[in-house]
């Protein structure tokens, strides 16, 4: 399922390919220490475990070790360079399955912090208005930054709406604590390349809550002509500094506030979005992927291409850039392969377009790996996560022609899709039940009643 800003159904199984040096563990690769939450402006050096000196994690949106249909190679077959890289060098597991429920912030959050979403909340609650390109308005959401209110947003007049409690809430009612505080409390800088909620994930409230309401950044944010221009300038890409960093320190450094987090965290500062960022990991030029074209949202903006272009050869490009640049911990999200990333179809397993995109992944990982071995960056001193965060099943008819593989012979198919129903319509149609309420529509669904009706009340008991 692409990553989109709307919740929409998905079908997820099991699988998370997690490999390489796994083992070591991501919580014991962090010298962590409760009384280094604020730690003196000397102690700048990256504090990991034994050998281990980067941290590469990267997490795809719906890849499947598994066959989707008994003829053609996996998601991983087809991507040989990557498989390699994780059956020849470390550990994959192929028998972890999708937490409830199951959505891609939530599944990617919970990979993230360990957490299922009652520990931490739920991370797609937030929906905000905003105007569109063309001057009309739509609504975002699904995603949100890590200190973002459950609140809705009417950007037209700034007016908040709803619960402002924390999207991402722990069992005692407050914030959940942030996954970068770890390793910049041991004196790491932490880069996000679109890991959900560890970004700016919304033009409004995030650019104004950053960078100040009155800020050139928020007027271009509110500006409702500018809307894909600040998209690619602020949102996605961020880098969480060590106390002591030097990134930081420019004048893009903003504070990085977690007001609720664990025994504090003050005197941290954070770059959020392209102009930001691009300076201290591309300086004096635009940020290129990994075929040398500058990256751009397709409108002809330089800066973040949006979530459904992270593709490889633009994410692992920025992660690269990262690494390079003195950037220690990276977490990459990478796109779904099962849709056109043009169209944003779906495909079936062995389509021409779909054999096309792995090849095409594939190839990044290629020039991925070797950039990094080129610099030093290896699995000699390095911990390398790869995970997916769902592993949908494929909905749709039988490939033909019979036996097609996708790799000698492509395969077609007459019908794809999922299986949709509307609830509402449903249970007042045949069962003439019409309380409100609102439906989180996914494998594992969440049911909200309008009104808060105690649970023995006759109409939620009827429902």
């Amino acid at each position: 399922m692409r990553r989109t800003r709307l919740g929409r159904p998905s079908r997820k199984t099991a699988l998370l390919a997690t490999a390489t040096l796994v083992a070591a563990g991501l919580a014991g690769a962090v010298g962590q220490d409760a009384a280094l939450a604020n730690p003196p402006s000397n102690s700048a050096r990256c504090l990991l475990s034994g050998p281990i000196k980067h941290v590469i994690y990267l997490q795809f949106d719906n890849t499947h070790y598994t066959r989707d249909a008994a003829s053609v190679p996996s998601d991983l077959e087809q991507m040989p360079t990557l498989l390699n890289f994780l059956t020849g060098q470390g550990t994959l597991v192929t028998h972890e399955h999708t937490p409830l429920i199951a959505h891609t912030a939530n599944d990617v959050v919970t990979s993230e912090t360990g957490l299922f979403g009652d520990k931490q909340g739920l991370a797609i609650s937030n929906t905000y208005q905003y105007y569109t390109p063309d001057g009309t308005t739509d609504t975002a959401g699904s995603f949100a930054y890590w200190t973002d209110p459950i609140v809705d947003y009417n950007t037209m007049t700034g007016a908040p709406l709803g619960d402002a409690s924390p999207t991402l809430v722990s069992s005692n009612g407050r914030q959940a604590p942030a996954p970068w505080v770890p390793y910049t409390r041991a004196g790491c800088d932490f880069g996000s390349v679109a890991a959900a909620d560890t970004e700016l994930e919304n033009t409004i409230p995030d650019v104004p809550d950053v960078f100040g309401a009155n800020s050139p950044q928020a007027r271009e944010a509110d500006d409702r002509m500018q809307q894909a221009k600040a998209s690619a300038d602020f949102e996605g890409l961020a880098i969480h500094c060590a106390a002591a960093s030097s990134l930081c320190s420019t004048a893009d450094g903003v504070a990085d506030r977690l007001p609720n987090e664990p025994v504090g965290y003050r005197g941290y500062k954070a770059l959020f979005g392209n102009t930001s960022v691009q300076p201290v990991i591309s300086p004096g030029s635009p940020v290129h992927d990994l075929h040398g074209n500058v990256i751009t949202d397709g409108r002809g903006n330089i800066g973040f291409p949006g979530y459904n272009a992270m593709t490889g050869q633009n994410a692992l490009a920025y992660t690269l850039d990262m690494q390079l640049s003195g950037v220690p911990v990276t977490y990459t999200y990478l796109t779904d392969l099962h849709e056109d990333w043009t169209t944003g179809n779906a495909f079936g397993p062995g389509e021409s377009g779909y054999i096309a995109q792995a090849q095409a992944e594939d190839k990044a990982f290629g020039v991925f790996f070797n950039d990094l071995a080129a610099h030093g960056i290896t699995t000699q001193n390095s911990l390398f996560v790869v995970t997916a965060d769902e592993g949908d099943h494929f909905v749709g008819g039988t490939g033909s022609p019979a036996g097609c593989d996708g790799v000698t012979t492509p395969c077609t198919y007459s019908n794809i899709g999922e299986v949709d129903a509307n609830l509402n319509g449903l249970l007042a149609t045949e069962q003439g039940i019409t309380i409100p309420f609102d439906v989180s529509a996914d494998s594992a669904p969440a049911i909200y009643v309008h009104g808060q009706p105690a649970r023995t009340a006759s109409s939620v008991r009827a429902l």
